[in-house]
């Protein structure tokens, strides 16, 4: 009798087990070694676990879609930020060469490039990709993983040179999650090559035998007018060019004193031409100050278009650094062909020249006149 009473209770266990599972309801999650899931580690430092797959991913914040761009995994995008759907700019690089392809994705954030959490929960529950790729801090990305239950990296990074190691570590990191290692092997050797080059050419030279230059209109985080600079400006780092701005204790984007560049005095000037209005306002209140440079009167007054938009592009950081090279060290850059260049480097990235769309859109190359 005690016998049969274990064999009952057994087989009511067993049922009770196998109804339960039927229904869902404890379900063992897939173990990663049977191509279920694996964990990767986000730059914020999380631990999140993702599909062993992934093939549909949404893009979110500053940088990411850029970093899809130059992954060349646009293809596997299911939704778009706002700002990228309304309308191609040739502010954001990616833009010109994949507004076909953005524009007829599922709107699912707003954009921008603050980290801070810009999504649309409803929309992307609703189209259910496996990855959300974001450019956000870490509470944002913890943030938007609770709303949504879809697992979100943070592949934020900053705009320091012409790519830091927080570009670097964001890219690997991006790869690993889409398995485009070996593309991104290949996009940040070029980056190294670049960078190898520039430096090669004027690394020799002594800084009694430079121009002495500034980068003002500059923009980050908005617009600026001919104070805001640059201490440790990418494209002049990367030519070891004298920079005036780099008195600043702290390198970056500040507003310097219209006083202090008098006093610079530079030999030659480099503004972005998307803020010359800003410029040319600040010329007709005080023309006499303007004239009284340099490097304004003899000409040396030259574009230097904006590459930092929602996190800097890279490649327009590396156009910007050749060009500079030619202007600042002519004798060392004799070889360089700007437009050349310039087409290499954009279809490199991107897989199509874009230069047409950026001068049609104001960023160019040459030299410009203050107050015109």
């Amino acid at each position: 009798m005690r016998k049969m009473k274990k064999r009952n209770l057994l087989i009511v266990i067993m049922l009770t087990v196998f109804g339960l599972t039927a229904c869902g309801q404890s379900e063992p999650e897939p173990p990663a070694e049977s191509g279920g899931t694996r964990t990767v580690e986000d730059v914020c430092g999380r631990s999140v676990k993702i599909p062993e797959t992934v093939e549909r991913i949404i893009c979110l914040g500053s940088g990411a879609p850029r970093m899809a761009a130059y992954l060349g995994v646009m293809d596997m995008l299911v939704g778009v930020e706002e700002h990228d759907a309304r309308e191609m700019t040739v502010l954001r690089d990616y833009s010109p060469a994949y507004q076909e392809t953005i524009k007829g994705l599922a709107v699912v954030g707003a954009g921008g490039g603050s980290g801070n959490n810009n999504g649309y929960p409803e929309e992307i529950i609703t189209i259910a990709p496996d990855v959300i790729l974001a450019g956000f801090t870490q509470e944002a990305a913890e943030e938007l993983q609770g709303q949504t239950g879809i697992p979100v990296i943070s592949v934020r990074y900053l705009s320091n040179g012409l790519g830091d190691e927080t570009f670097y570590q964001a890219m690997n990191l991006f790869a690993e999650v889409v398995g485009a290692e070996e593309r991104c092997e290949t996009v940040l050797s070029f980056i190294d090559e670049c960078k190898r080059d520039l430096n090669g050419r004027t690394a020799d030279i002594a800084d009694s035998e430079k121009l002495k230059a500034y980068a003002g209109a500059v923009t980050f985080n908005g617009r600026h007018g001919f104070t805001g600079t640059y201490s440790n400006f990418g494209p002049f780092t990367a030519v070891n060019a004298l920079n005036m701005a780099d008195e600043a204790a702290e390198p970056g984007y500040y507003e310097t004193d219209f006083e202090k560049i008098l006093v610079w005095d530079p030999d030659v000037i480099f503004l972005d031409p998307g803020n010359m209005d800003l410029v040319n306002d600040e010329y007709e209140t005080n023309p006499g100050c303007f004239r009284s440079m340099r490097a304004i009167q003899a000409g040396q007054v030259y574009t230097m278009p904006s590459f930092n938009n929602c996190s800097m592009n890279i490649s327009y950081a590396l156009m910007n650094a050749y060009y500079a090279g030619t202007v600042l060290f002519p004798e060392q850059f004799t070889d360089v062909d700007v437009a050349a260049k310039s087409a290499e480097i954009v279809t490199f990235f991107l897989g199509e020249n874009t230069c047409a769309a950026m001068l049609d859109g104001g960023l160019y190359y040459g030299t410009i006149t203050i107050g015109e």
